[in-house]
């Protein structure tokens, strides 16, 4: 079922349930669907039209729910908008997308106001707040109120790019992910993980981004009431579990770990959780037994992408280890595009109608990323017993030191298990003999001595080959890690690497 009919049959046949609560509100299916209903009918009367671009531009909130399934309503093409982005990042992207609207809120529409009409024209930019301030901007009042009587169009194309997701390119550019209706209906349909009305989800991970939008689907899909929170706090979301008795999330590594910092300060009755998952990047295992130690529950690892959602599911062990779903086609292949036998790391392919159909180039354009039929994702995986697939690393990341491939994950799963280390990436420095060096960046935990590298050093060599180990580590206040908590490569390999050429 398609994620707009999903919406008007929770809204037939649980009109007075929880869709979601915002603050002291709880939002029903049948209040949600009558406001889908008026800005469906605001955009038409505004003349978008199936194709036209949306710029969301907002924090999770009521209207940014609305505004997606109102856009899946009419065929408008949903495009939200990274809230880091600034004015320069933000018109090369409108460039590209030629928006016939923006829906944004207030202070992050200071980024956008110098954009220029000619790439977004000034009547067609809303926000949310009163516009106060800025000349020319309506508000989202304004916008509801040009809505017309009278019946919607009949279902768009369901294999039309329905919202474009933005990811980062190898070029500096993000790429524009294109799902339709069709994808992201196998996507809500596929991402259970356990999802069932009895549930009740926290849901802090933007939706902005694949992670926070394909859990609201899914939540939607599956009938499960979510408490929405703006964005991510951790005391706000121990706060919300507290008060709503909250048994479901979805977030990154680094927010279940501001989370037990918080709960170990200030503790917080959450013996509701049930289940907890982490994606985004690869999770310390020390960070899982702490987790389980103090809320009582594991801490679960899953896989996924902005381009494919729901073909692995979490694993049942700590560590880097998801599980493949029954029925998803999966394979792992060396350089040559051969399948690898089962223990052996190869390049993780997927294939099914959870995938995206391409990148969005333009107005009809959109760039097939699967031209053998299978979706590369770039990440190396090893199939252990049964179903279970272990993260390796990414393949452009690999560090080749003297002829030998080294994973900076599995070295930094080493470090992250030394007692005296709170957070540490790896990366590879160029030598000219060599091809390049092993370095560790390395935050230590408090109070660690003088003699803490010495130690660090000597526990890592227990544990790895010698060639994996760092030939030098770097100690750093804090390891650079982009908005989703993932590890900054490039900005860690440009610290490293001037260090390097300092000593």
């Amino acid at each position: 079922m398609l994620p707009i009919d999903t919406l008007y049959r929770q809204a037939t046949d649980y009109p007075d349930s929880a869709a979601f609560i915002w603050g002291s509100e709880a939002w029903s299916y049948r209040r949600l669907t009558n406001e889908v209903e008026r800005v469906a009918r605001a955009l038409i009367a505004r003349g978008l039209q199936s194709g036209d671009r949306v710029a969301l531009h907002m924090a999770n909130r009521p209207e940014m729910a609305i505004a997606y399934y109102a856009c899946f309503r009419i065929g408008a093409i949903a495009t939200p908008m990274n809230l880091r982005y600034k004015t320069a990042e933000l018109r090369q992207i409108f460039q590209r997308l030629q928006p016939s609207l923006y829906i944004g809120e207030a202070q992050l529409y200071s980024q956008v106001e110098p954009i220029e009409p000619e790439i977004l024209a000034l009547d067609a930019r809303f926000i949310i707040d009163p516009p106060t301030g800025f000349d020319g901007v309506r508000s989202w009042s304004q916008l509801v109120g040009e809505g017309v009587g009278g019946p919607l169009p009949r279902q768009p194309n369901a294999r039309e790019p329905a919202v474009l997701l933005t990811t980062s390119g190898t070029t500096g550019q993000p790429k524009l992910v294109t799902h339709t209706a069709e994808t992201l209906s196998a996507i809500a349909e596929r991402s259970a993980l356990e999802l069932n009305s009895q549930e009740i989800a926290v849901v802090a991970t933007p939706m902005v981004h694949a992670s926070g939008f394909m859990t609201y689907l899914a939540c939607i899909q599956h009938g499960v009431p979510m408490v929405l929170l703006d964005r991510f706090c951790p005391d706000a979301v121990l706060d919300a579990i507290e008060t709503h008795r909250c048994t479901w999330m979805l977030g990154l590594a680094f927010m279940y770990h501001a989370m037990l910092e918080r709960q170990r300060a200030r503790p917080r009755q959450a013996d509701s959780l049930r289940l907890c998952f982490a994606g985004g990047d690869v999770m310390p295992t020390s960070l899982q037994e702490e987790f389980r130690q103090e809320f009582r529950i594991p801490l679960r690892n899953i896989w996924a992408s902005t381009e494919v959602c729901g073909s692995l599911t979490y694993g049942l062990q700590d560590g880097p280890v998801c599980r493949i779903v029954p029925g998803a086609e999966v394979r792992l292949v060396d350089a040559e595009n051969r399948d690898v036998p089962r223990g052996e790391a190869g390049e993780l392919l997927l294939r099914g109608p959870n995938v995206t159909p391409g990148y969005w180039l333009g107005p009809n354009l959109v760039e097939d990323p699967r031209p053998d039929g299978w979706f590369h994702t770039g990440d190396l995986m090893r199939r252990g017993e049964a179903d279970e697939l272990w993260f390796v690393g990414r393949r452009k990341e690999l560090i080749v030191r003297a002829g030998s491939n080294i994973a900076p994950v599995e070295v930094e799963a080493a470090l992250s298990e030394c007692s005296l280390v709170r957070d540490a990436a790896v990366v590879g420095v160029p030598d000219p003999v060599l091809g390049e060096r092993v370095v560790g960046l390395v935050q230590l935990q408090p109070g660690a001595g003088v003699g803490a590298c010495d130690s660090v050093l000597a526990d890592v060599k227990s544990r790895l080959s010698d060639y994996k180990v760092p030939e030098r580590f770097i100690i750093v206040e804090a390891v650079p890690r982009n908005p989703l908590g993932k590890i900054d490569r490039k900005l860690a390999a440009a610290m490293a690497a001037e260090r390097c050429l300092a000593a």
